[in-house]
């Protein structure tokens, strides 16, 4: 290689050694909706500092536009459609993330109750837990229960 081809090009290196690993779980029905920040690059950002984001999914219903999912693909994170409940899907995506050995850190982004028995989960596995969620509805024994929590604030933060 001489070096005008290394003009050519620049090499983006994102991971840190140092920090943890992260597996982040979007409850695209619950948290992708206009009245929140539903800006998935901000929350990458947010999560620079806490760690490498290794898993970065958002579970979708079968109604998601074309248009969403493209943007989810666009954002670093791989989409997946569910036809029937997404909770029940991340749910056992979570009890995947909490059972591999490459993930430190389990990060529910949702404002529903319903997850805070795999908060627990997590935990007792020896996991860090993050909850991102939203008002109204983010789920206070959620917030509590996770290690860590981040509120959204306000449309197109």
């Amino acid at each position: 290689m001489n070096m005008d081809d290394e003009a050519n090009f620049v090499i983006i290196d994102n991971s840190q050694e140092d920090k943890k690993n992260l597996g982040l779980l979007v409850d695209g029905p619950n948290m992708l909706r206009k009245e929140f920040c539903s800006d998935l690059d901000f929350v990458k950002n947010l999560l620079v500092d806490r760690g490498n984001l290794r898993v970065g999914k958002v579970l979708l219903n079968q109604y998601a536009s074309d248009k969403l999912i493209e943007a989810v693909v666009n954002q670093g994170f791989s989409p997946m459609i569910v036809a029937g409940d997404v909770d029940v899907q991340l749910a056992v995506e979570a009890f995947e993330l909490i059972h591999n050995p490459h993930i430190d850190v389990v990060a529910l982004m949702t404002r529903n109750a319903d997850f805070l028995p795999l908060i627990n989960i997590a935990k007792e596995n020896g996991k860090e837990t993050l909850v991102i969620g939203a008002e109204p509805g983010f789920s206070i024994a959620l917030q509590n229960s996770a290690d860590d929590s981040i509120k959204l604030i306000g449309e197109g933060v």
